[in-house]
């Protein structure tokens, strides 16, 4: 089964959330289960340096604004995995991230960029790009690669099936209808049936309305995003295609993130031997200046410093908790306001918290493995990597119950503690309270050596890899090619 990914980012080329991780190790657990997978993704400076031996493919020439653009193919530096670059200068060789300049102000040319991104991959699908490599499934990924599946089911000769994986709803790709021209696709398409969404374009909706199959990043944020409160105003189109939707959960690299082998780490440990835990714990203190505390419940963040990530809760019930006893060490960037916030928390009190603004990939490694707990008290997360790194380190997480934390997180329940499955603590209510009465009961629970050691000893033993999911992604995609073999039937026939 040939099988291209279709992506705007990668992990370490280019990060900007949890979408990267999932392209650097799912497209790998698929070729080793023995898939032929190839990744298609823009070429921005970072990849574009990387990546090893790219060779022209085919000379495109001017397209989407760009007057020179090409389809390179290499490797991924590191796996090895083929990789497909599109070389467009205009479009892609520019600092900054992804989709914003340095001031953080989205680029005005995105529709062509990613337009020309889903392009050149329904192009691939179509034989007409590399006759050499005919993909079997296209799956993109976001709505940077959205449009692929609108190109392709406008194509109708193209056999391939489309799977398109929603990783954050709340960020849709809109575009005004006026730049209808530049994207070449017919005007019946301009319909709310198709990709208009309030008087505007939506890239989103490119992906939700003509994928053969649309996947989420947990099976309860599947459920959650058909709901007006987590729909984002797209609930109506996921309602009408409920039979075509369904949630995955995604892996972690546990390559990558392995306490027992992690060089970022002041010592190696496993479920069996914790003590290489509590020195990670006694450096973390010390590198960050807090109190040597032992009685202390030391909870690290790592996130993006966003409204959604429930940041703000956590601020307004911090000073209670410091004063019964909480360190807090976080890292991340993001709202200005927010930021502010927590280098005034970090100024009034010393010794108690730790922020860093900004994002250092060693670092979050050490805040993981030093910390006795990791927040993740978001308003709604997709899936979210962080609680099962926390897990992956016996970490307890502290969440709330939405989304993929839900799906990841039992609950220090009496019932889940006498059983021996609980792996964390869970809260439902967005508000402060709800958040301070549950990292509370950790502290309880903390207070108690012999519960919270069995809490630390199942959390690491859950099993993460994305080994699992990439067998579920394999189930999926021989289902579509089957369907599609059948439709092609009957109309051949």
């Amino acid at each position: 089964m040939k099988v291209l990914h279709v992506a705007a980012e990668i992990f370490p080329l280019v990060k900007t959330g949890g979408l990267a991780d999932v392209l650097a190790a799912l497209p790998v657990a698929q070729a080793e289960a023995g898939a032929d997978v190839r990744l298609l993704l823009p070429g921005l400076p970072a990849m574009m340096d990387a990546v090893q031996g790219a060779r022209t493919v085919i000379d495109i020439g001017a397209c989407f604004g760009a007057l020179r653009v090409r389809l390179l193919l290499g490797r991924m530096p590191g796996s090895k995995l083929p990789v497909y670059l599109i070389d467009a200068p205009y479009l892609y060789r520019r600092g900054g991230s992804p989709y914003q300049d340095d001031l953080g102000e989205e680029w005005p040319d995105n529709l062509q960029r990613f337009a020309l991104l889903g392009w050149v991959a329904a192009h691939l699908a179509a034989a007409d790009a590399d006759p050499q490599w005919v993909p079997d499934i296209v799956h993109a990924h976001d709505w940077h690669a959205a449009m692929a599946c609108a190109y392709i089911a406008e194509h109708t000769p193209t056999r391939a099936a489309t799977v398109f994986t929603v990783h954050n709803l709340a960020f849709q790709g809109l575009f005004s209808m006026h730049d209808w021209p530049m994207l070449g696709t017919a005007s019946r398409l301009m319909s709310p049936a198709g990709l208009e969404f309030h008087g505007q374009l939506s890239f989103m909706k490119a992906g939700l309305q003509f994928a053969h199959h649309v996947t989420t990043v947990s099976p309860t944020y599947a459920r959650e995003i058909a709901t007006h409160e987590f729909g984002c105003g797209l609930d109506g189109a996921i309602r009408s295609r409920s039979g075509a939707v369904s949630g995955i959960l995604n892996g972690i690299d546990v390559a990558v993130w392995n306490p027992a082998t992690d060089a970022a780490i002041a010592s190696c440990y496993d479920a069996e031997r914790l003590t290489g835990k509590r020195a990670c714990r006694r450096a973390l203190q010390a590198e960050l200046g807090l109190d040597i505390d032992d009685r202390a419940l030391l909870m690290t963040l790592v996130s993006r410093l966003t409204s959604q990530k429930g940041l703000d809760l956590l601020l307004a019930c911090l000073g209670d908790l410091l004063h019964a006893g909480l360190q807090l060490a976080l890292q991340g960037t993001g709202d200005p306001a927010l930021e502010a916030a927590f280098r005034m928390a970090q100024q009034a009190h010393p010794g108690r918290v730790h922020v860093f603004i900004g994002y250092d990939e060693a670092r979050a490694h050490r805040l993981v493995a030093g910390a006795d707990a990791i927040a993740v008290p978001s308003r709604f997360e997709p899936c979210g990597l962080t609680q099962m790194y926390g897990l992956r380190y016996g970490t307890l997480p502290i969440v709330r119950r939405v989304g993929g934390l839900a799906d990841t997180v039992v609950d220090a329940t009496p019932e889940a503690l006498a059983c021996g499955t609980a792996t964390g603590f869970s809260f439902d209510a967005a508000t402060p309270s709800a958040l301070e009465r549950c990292v509370r009961h950790a502290m309880a629970v903390r207070a108690q050596p012999a519960a919270w050691a069995g809490m630390v000893q199942t959390a690491m033993t859950q099993q993460l890899s994305w080994r699992g999911p990439a067998r579920q992604y394999a189930q999926l995609y021989e289902r579509l090619l089957a369907d599609r073999a059948g439709t092609a039937s009957s109309i051949d026939g």
